[in-house]
């Protein structure tokens, strides 16, 4: 059973009196273990793709399977705690809690999931230790370089088991040595399992995914110039 899975997905928006078409159905089937990019100038209709995946917009017309539920009635509180549950962010500048250290950063998901806060503790300390941070789990987010920032919020996005990792242009605030660096760490994760789904302008971090899809005015395709994917054959 795939992991993820929109079927004819459409976004529209209203500007002025006229509706403005942001997502052309969309089809795309994600397997667990995949590990892709999406790939988009700026306009594309990339970040409604991901607001959309990541259960923060809710589409037009067409139909989400996450995991096997279709989210078509969900109310936002649902979808709220789908995300909390099966979905894990990384956005491009980190959004730590400037006043919180490192663990609690990364503990803060399991906070509104109702872990204990012993287990809670043990299990951010861990995530941090598995993104090379074990030695500043007390630092401020103002004591980390911005590499270190992003390992301790791609440590709060895995800290809940996601069913799904979601990155929005995650390299996009670092420098080259930084972004190499992160782009380990989501391989190794890819390798353990995880399903992942970055967005990103960079042809350079694409590659670092095992597959890699363009969106172009709304629509889905294998190549920038290829054809728009179809529901019956996408991968």
């Amino acid at each position: 059973m795939p992991i993820l899975k929109l079927t004819d997905i459409c976004k529209d928006y209203i500007q002025g009196k006229e509706p403005v078409h942001v997502l052309k159905n969309i089809n795309l089937t994600v397997e667990k273990g995949d590990y892709l990019a999406i790939m988009g100038p700026s306009g594309s209709g990339k970040t409604t793709l991901m607001n959309m995946i990541g259960c923060l917009d809710v589409p037009t017309t067409g139909t989400y399977e996450l995991d096997g539920k279709n989210l078509k009635d969900y109310s936002d509180d649902d979808l709220a705690e789908v995300r909390n549950k099966y979905i894990g962010f990384v956005f491009q500048n980190f959004y730590l809690m400037p006043k919180m250290e490192a663990v609690d950063n990364v503990a803060l998901p399991l906070l509104y999931a109702d872990v204990p806060l012993k287990e809670r503790r043990a299990r951010a300390e861990e995530a941090l230790k598995a993104v090379g941070l074990g030695e500043r789990i007390h630092f401020l987010p103002s004591q980390l370089s911005g590499g270190q920032c992003q390992r301790v919020a791609i440590a709060r996005a895995m800290v809940t088991k996601p069913a799904l990792l979601l990155a929005d242009e995650p390299t996009g605030a670092l420098d080259t040595k930084a972004g190499n660096q992160i782009m380990e760490i989501f391989r190794k994760l890819s390798d353990e399992g995880m399903t992942i789904i970055m967005i990103t302008h960079e042809p350079a971090i694409a590659e670092c995914a095992d597959k890699t899809y363009h969106i172009l005015d709304g629509e889905l395709r294998t190549q920038p110039d290829g054809p728009k994917v179809g529901g019956d054959h996408n991968g």
